[in-house]
């Protein structure tokens, strides 16, 4: 309890330190170079009886009104204006790794090298979170363009050596038996020869496996066929104790301007009409069931869920915590 006396007290006392403090040489204590980087990007969280870790691959700067489609650049610019986001934004690249007591899952796995330095930083985030990719069990895409499957090797070699790769059967046929005229193609010619590279590795160690639409990959893990951005595109379902997310991958670019407008597509759709399509049963259902969604290109860690609104849907991201 606050007295009297002991206010004088420390009022006192506060009035000697700061005479002490005056009579000190004016010296910068606190002067320091800047670091001029982020902290490690993992975060982790309970579903049920799982442990869920988001893991960043890093972020790359677009100009995501040229990128999307359906939609004028300005149109697109001015919106994107409005959310803080105009210009070349920062996009995020998430992977997500499950341990279910009993295995470690990845899903998708980064850009390893291949689209610059600002990315391709699953491998270390992974061992800042306590685990070593050795460790991993199973690797799950939900498609295979670069930003999902150019972490799997590096100079040619499996990174996760003891994993299995888990893609989707329509993925996996149109992407690594394609025919002459798909390799040949000036869009697709160097995607193709880019999957070939990633996933060829894993295929001839015999650690790979394609899984049916709406199967399962392996126990304990759904799929549910989300075509469009590509043939064989797939959220990733995880349930545990009456709870639920679903790994979108690329559902959506970005947190906003989509969200207002399910038909913009973007450039890299292999068929944006399907994606559009795909894109509002996706959000549809999961503002419905109200399931938490995790998303490859969502601001990191990119976990949250789907509500409708007054000018279509919204994304609210998880509330940071600091305990599970």
């Amino acid at each position: 309890m606050q007295t009297r006396r002991s206010l004088l007290i420390s009022t006192t006392g506060a009035a000697f330190a700061a005479g002490v403090i005056a009579s000190l040489p004016a010296t910068a204590l606190a002067k320091a170079p800047m670091i001029g980087k982020q902290a490690a990007s993992f975060y982790r969280m309970k579903l049920g009886a799982y442990e869920i870790t988001a893991l960043s691959d890093g972020t790359v700067n677009l100009p995501m009104a040229k990128i999307y489609k359906n939609i004028t650049e300005s149109v697109a610019e001015t919106y994107l204006a409005g959310h803080f986001q105009s210009g070349s934004a920062e996009t995020s690249v998430n992977a997500f790794l499950v341990n279910t007591g009993d295995k470690l899952v990845l899903i998708d796995a980064g850009t390893g090298d291949l689209m610059g330095p600002s990315l391709g930083k699953l491998v270390s985030n992974i061992e800042a979170a306590g685990y070593k990719v050795d460790q991993i069990d199973d690797v799950i895409l939900t498609h295979i363009h670069a930003d999902h499957s150019g972490g799997l090797v590096a100079n040619g070699e499996p990174v996760f050596k003891n994993a299995i790769l888990h893609v989707n059967y329509r993925e996996a046929e149109f992407w690594l038996n394609a025919d002459a005229e798909a390799k040949a193609d000036r869009v697709l010619g160097p995607q193709i020869d880019q999957a070939e590279r990633c996933v060829g590795p894993y295929v001839n160690a015999k650690k790979f496996g394609t899984f049916a639409d709406n199967a399962a990959p392996l126990p304990g893990f759904g799929s549910v066929l989300r075509a469009g951005h590509t043939p064989g595109h797939s959220g990733i379902i995880l349930e545990s104790q009456g709870k639920k997310i679903v790994f979108w991958g690329d559902v959506a670019h970005g947190d906003v301007l989509q969200y207002d407008h399910p038909e913009v597509t973007v450039d890299f759709d292999v068929d944006q009409t399907r994606a559009a399509e795909s894109r509002a049963i996706a959000f549809a259902e999961a503002a419905d069931q109200k399931y938490l969604v995790a998303g490859a290109h969502h601001a990191f860690p990119g976990i949250g869920h789907v509500r409708r609104d007054e000018t279509n849907y919204d994304w609210v991201p998880v509330v940071y915590s600091a305990n599970y």
